[in-house]
């Protein structure tokens, strides 16, 4: 499918070439933001005297009668001279979206905000479809948590057939599709998205200490739920940054989805005195503070804890065992998060108040991590077979196996695994060790934030194509492969019960990972293959409660321990429709190639093995 657009006095005209070669023309009124909003969509004051402030034994901090934000707010339609704008529609040509090694579909070109008219055509399904939207959208409704009569976010399940725990809380990962798909919506809904970034942005001001330890200041908390105070007639605020959390760990990733969340926001509603808010520029460099500060690594990579992502359980291999590590130490999952996360932090900041020296850190550490990933955890099968034939013990700048891995490490698996064509990110890459496991969310973020080149996004869809069955299944989509299992199940997990072999985390299939593949085809130019997972879930997913996740080799049987009514299972499947149905929405969260970025050049050592000829 062929796309042009033309700007014509702030009305767009889409240009829609279909395979029959046919012609659409879809017309996009001009967007008007309201001047003023709702007086139950103010900001909170983000200090908070003593009074206001509780701590309570277990860890948590308790904050007591806050109002909803008194920051006072206004939509205003940005000017195109913002750093967040895209670029002037008229002077861009729009690349079609087909299989093709040219991946980089300029879709700077489409207007975020979706055409009515093209929204109408594009849902025109089967109405098993329809209904399994209608579905969907009012289970997400049912969900919204309200502080003090304002939306602020959406409960991570529904269930109440089982112990709540923590899943009538509001986290910061869980809320990230939902949040896109309030923004996605046809009439859209930008004023939860909105309230949710302040009240979390509130949060980070908070004392955070775990026993008698204290957290950095821009730490943001994993998450937080709403208590009602009926007596008083106020609600109070209880935040997690970790003293609940499984092996009492910080997330380190929920500062960067924040960072990503209001970069689409700003992207979806033009409001650009979101980001520019004092509060807001401060948030952001409060984050940056704290994962670009300086240390001993010698990486350009982040050092982070098991635990500290979406992969919330203890899944790397003991120090002395070569074939796994995991998650702990540089994952990719939370390296493409920082590096996503770095670039449009540079978008929405400002030069004021220490920002200008921000900007210069995180245009060095977006080369240098660039380089890093797409050079060390990039596997494909010439990768493959020099690593194969590595030398070890190199002492030398030009040494080309620089973390002296030994080539014996590499498991059995990955043969058969490595297809002729086609390639991914590696799970991860330290001293003497590499994770050769497969994870699909740092691979397809690694697609939207353009750290993957348009070669190694090509090749990825390749890999995904041709292992279908291992990586997709009978319901999409693996978190990980393979799963680990017998013994090296119990010394890598401690015997988990949760995470036995193709459950949860280890080989276990998550819906809401939908979404995120679903960019990532759009993104590479092969839509045809998120749509056939889109089909397989909506086969099921409404029959089986829209669990968490789904157990099994092949993802056939609902998780042992798996909610039901997930609410980001939920919205992961709405996000990943409107993606489908209108690629636009990919402007929110799809970043181009930075052209500055310097492409990966590999040294031959003197060592490397040369053929007797």
């Amino acid at each position: 499918m062929a796309s042009s657009v033309a700007s014509v006095n702030n009305d767009y005209i889409f240009q829609i070439d279909d395979v029959d070669g046919q012609e659409q023309k879809l017309h996009k009124d001009s967007v008007s933001m309201d001047e003023n909003l709702d007086s139950t969509v103010a900001t909170e004051d983000v200090s908070e005297s003593p009074e206001q402030m509780e701590e309570r034994s277990d860890g948590f901090t308790v904050s007591r009668e806050v109002d909803v934000m008194e920051i006072p707010m206004k939509l205003e339609r940005a000017t195109t001279s913002d750093a967040c704008q895209s670029r002037d529609l008229s002077e861009i040509a729009v690349s079609s979206l087909k299989p093709s090694p040219s991946v980089n579909a300029n879709l700077e070109s489409f207007d975020p905000t979706p055409s009515p008219v093209y929204r109408q055509n594009g849902s025109a399904n089967s109405d098993n479809s329809s209904a399994l939207t209608e579905e969907a959208w009012e289970n997400l409704r049912k969900s919204i948590v309200f502080y003090k009569g304002a939306p602020v976010g959406t409960l991570a399940a529904l269930d109440h057939s089982v112990e709540a725990l923590n899943y009538n809380q509001v986290f910061v990962r869980d809320f990230f599709p939902s949040g896109l798909a309030y923004l996605m919506k046809g009439d859209a809904q930008p004023e939860i998205v909105k309230n949710f970034l302040l009240k979390t942005l509130h949060l980070q001001g908070w004392e955070k200490r775990i026993d008698n330890f204290t957290l950095g200041e821009g730490v943001m908390p994993a998450s937080f739920m709403v208590m009602p105070d009926t007596e008083r007639g106020k609600d109070t605020l209880i935040a997690d940054f970790g003293a609940s959390a499984i092996g009492r760990v910080a997330p380190v990733d929920s500062g960067f989805w924040w960072i990503i969340l209001l970069r689409s926001y700003t992207k979806s509603t033009r409001d650009h005195t979101l980001c520019e808010m004092p509060e807001m520029q401060r948030g952001i460099r409060l984050i940056l503070n704290l994962c670009l500060a300086d240390g001993f690594d010698t990486f350009p990579t982040l050092l982070c804890a098991d635990g500290c992502s979406m992969i919330d359980r203890r899944m790397h291999q003991q120090p002395l065992d070569l074939f796994e590590q995991g998650i702990y130490g540089y994952p990719i999952e939370i390296q493409a998060l920082f590096f996503f996360a770095l670039r449009c932090a540079r978008q929405m900041l400002k030069p004021e108040n220490g920002g200008k020296e921000l900007m210069e850190r995180i245009d060095k550490r977006i080369t240098a991590l660039s380089y890093h990933i797409r050079t060390y955890y990039w596997l494909d099968f010439p990768q493959l077979n020099n690593i194969y034939r590595y030398r070890t013990e190199e002492y030398s700048h030009t040494a080309v196996n620089k973390f002296n891995v030994i080539p014996e490490s590499i498991p059995d698996w990955v043969f058969d695994f490595m297809p002729l064509t086609g390639g991914y990110f590696i799970g991860n890459v330290s001293p003497a060790r590499m994770d050769f496991r497969w994870f699909l969310i740092g691979n397809c973020v690694a697609i939207l934030s353009s750290l993957a080149t348009q070669q190694q996004a090509t090749a990825i869809m390749e890999l995904i194509e041709k292992r279908w069955e291992l990586l997709i299944g009978e319901m999409p989509l693996k978190i990980s492969y393979p799963a680990l299992e017998s013994n090296e199940w119990r010394i890598v997990t401690g015997c988990d019960p949760k995470n036995t072999r193709w459950s949860y985390h280890n080989g276990g299939s998550w819906p809401v990972l939908l979404w995120l593949f679903t960019a990532a085809c759009i993104k590479s130019g092969k839509p045809h293959i998120a749509k056939k997972a889109i089909e397989q879930i909506e086969a099921r997913i409404s029959k089986d409660g829209w669990p968490e996740y789904y157990d099994g080799k092949k993802g056939l049987y609902i998780g042992k321990q798996a909610r039901k009514l997930q609410t980001w299972s939920i919205s992961g499947y709405l996000v990943a429709k409107m993606m489908i149905e209108n690629p636009s929405n990919l402007l929110m969260i799809s970043l181009e190639e930075d052209k500055k970025i310097a492409k990966p050049k590999l040294t031959r050592s003197v060592s490397w093995p040369r053929d007797s000829s």
